[in-house]
């Protein structure tokens, strides 16, 4: 069997060569994409003038256009850049039938028995290459017989380590030699040298030859390990800054002071640690779009293309026994920008008329800005949807279908109230298996689950209202107090129900439980009261009355 060859793409000006494609005048000037982190703008893509002009990926925008004032920006739209890789993922099928994507801007190929077909690794790698310039994008690959050797090589390829403090920093120097600093050429200084012509052809040193991964991977710096920058810059400190350095250290020490995950990703590198590339296979992908002759900006025409795009939408969904779960709806504005709103279901539909309500309560949040000249509907979450129909006679198949209203009308005010509040918001009930009673129903979202009815007979008998217990200050006796004082008032008791013995989880340690077990009743006050009372037999605590909730 032939050795394991993996290729590593990496396209790092995805975002930017992006829109290069849609507006060739961009690649003249410095050109960059700018993503939002809190309050601050960053640089995310850069064209190959903006990296000329001293820019770099992770910049703020305001020290960028400091260093560069021609330098133009477009919002990142990481949809798009997604469904950009997606298409350079079918490209690269061309290569290897064993494709999988690194987001947010790789490719990895399994070319095991594929190179030959292109006249070797050397000449697949050119023709990567040459598909790649066609198609207007920079890329750096890398090949080895690991996924993390072929990773480093693609990024870090042909570099090598330095220190973490400059040697030929002009602070650093003697009087002497900083009195000549003046005299050295600039790349002497410290700043880069000048660049060679490179002979034609793909970059050799970026491919490891099968069985020399060590030898490939050794003088490269440890940030090729895929590691942190908290990481890396603790063993720059120690004076670990190759490849080779960390591979000759004890690995029991490694791991005890940077964690396991250092070991792991250098044992993947060098192949003593297994790294599968599993490709998911093309999802299934729902979406609609419709282009305008003339800018929009209304509510109502935005409707309008709504009216339009729903049916054909659902119509795709049902045939292929799909419903809809979460909807974005994009509008592309003429300034090449987009707003976006995404809307969630409780109950998964290919029914127009119960998505459209949820769109229309998002379509009133769209700046249209200078207008709006494409709507787009992308399915981003679908299920699948079985078809049900009622059987059995008359009466039982009209009952089943006023159930399945009934439940449609639910969703359908869970989709509406999740529109506004989100759907994590809304909640319900469900039993638990506990007899406890804090602990006999759970807290979950009504999107994601199924009303319990009916309920255990247990819980029927427990109060609406549950608080942390209260003292209740009566006799220290078992037998309900006539009389007892409780958040200030005194009362009497009129009726008591009871008692109902529950007993504390002997595995678990509850603080509210230390006063052992407990044996409750209903409590019917003077003042139309109905409270939940209990007696506490003593454990760790001291005996007594509480109050641990009301029927109202």
């Amino acid at each position: 069997m032939p050795n394991r060859r993996i290729l590593s793409l990496w396209f790092p000006r995805l975002g930017a060569e992006r829109l290069i494609r849609r507006d060739p005048a961009l690649a003249e000037v410095p050109f960059a994409t700018v993503t939002e982190t809190g309050n601050a703008q960053s640089l995310a893509a850069l064209s190959v003038a903006a990296s000329r002009a001293g820019l770099y990926p992770g910049q703020p925008l305001r020290d960028a256009h400091a260093a560069c004032a021609d330098l133009l920006t477009r919002i990142a739209n990481p949809h798009r850049e997604a469904a950009f890789l997606g298409s350079l993922h079918r490209w690269a099928g061309k290569f290897s039938p064993w494709v999988a994507r690194e987001a947010p801007d790789a490719l990895v190929i399994d070319l095991t028995g594929c190179a030959h077909l292109f006249g070797g690794e050397v000449g697949l790698l050119a023709q990567v290459e040459q598909d790649c310039a066609d198609l207007g994008l920079s890329v750096r690959a890398g090949i080895a017989d690991t996924l993390g050797a072929a990773w480093a090589l693609a990024r870090h390829g042909g570099a090598r380590a330095g220190s973490h403090r400059s040697g030929d920093a002009v602070d650093q120097e003697a009087r002497a030699t900083r009195s000549r600093a003046g005299k050295r050429r600039h790349w002497e200084r410290g700043g880069a040298a000048p660049a060679l012509l490179a002979p034609p052809g793909p970059d050799v040193t970026r491919i490891a030859a099968p069985g020399k991964t060590y030898g490939a991977l050794a003088p490269l710096p440890v940030a090729a390990l895929r590691l942190d920058a908290e990481t890396v810059e603790a063993l720059s400190r120690l004076g670990l800054r190759r490849i080779e350095d960390l591979a000759g250290q004890p690995r029991a020490a490694l791991a005890r002071r940077f964690g396991t995950g250092l070991v792991a990703r250098l044992d993947q590198a060098m192949g003593a640690a297994p790294e599968p590339v599993a490709p998911a296979a093309p999802p299934e992908h729902f979406s609609i779009r419709l282009t305008l002759p003339d800018p929009i900006g209304l509510e109502a025409d935005l409707m309008a293309g709504l009216d339009r795009m729903l049916p054909p939408l659902c119509d795709k969904l049902r045939r292929r026994g799909r419903g809809a779960r979460r909807v974005r709806l994009e509008a592309y504005r003429t300034d090449q920008s987009m707003e976006w709103a995404l809307v969630s279901l409780a109950r998964a539909t290919r029914d127009p008329d119960r998505l459209r309500p949820l769109l229309a309560m998002k379509v009133a949040e769209i700046d249209a800005g200078f207008g709006i000249d494409m709507l787009r509907l992308d399915v981003v979450g679908h299920e699948p949807v079985h078809a049900a129909q009622p059987a059995g006679h008359l009466e039982a198949g009209r009952a089943v279908s006023e159930r399945m209203r009934a439940d449609t009308a639910l969703e359908d005010l869970i989709g509406r109230l999740g529109a506004r509040l989100g759907l994590e918001a809304i909640t319900r009930r469900h039993p638990a298996s506990s007899h406890i009673p804090e602990k006999g129903a759970l807290t979950l979202a009504a999107a994601w689950s199924e009303a319990a009815m009916p309920w255990p007979d247990v819980a029927r008998g427990r109060p609406l209202r549950l608080w942390r217990p209260e003292p209740v200050h009566a006799p220290d006796a078992p037998d309900p107090p006539r009389t007892f004082r409780w958040r200030g008032r005194d009362m009497s008791a009129r009726a008591a129900t009871g008692p109902e013995r529950i007993a504390p989880e002997w595995w678990l340690d509850e603080p509210d439980w230390r006063s052992g077990q407990r044996d409750y009743w209903w409590v019917e006050t003077d003042r139309g009261e109905r409270l939940w009372l209990f007696y506490a037999h003593g454990g760790a605590l001291s005996s007594g009355w509480f109050c641990h909730g009301t029927a109202g």
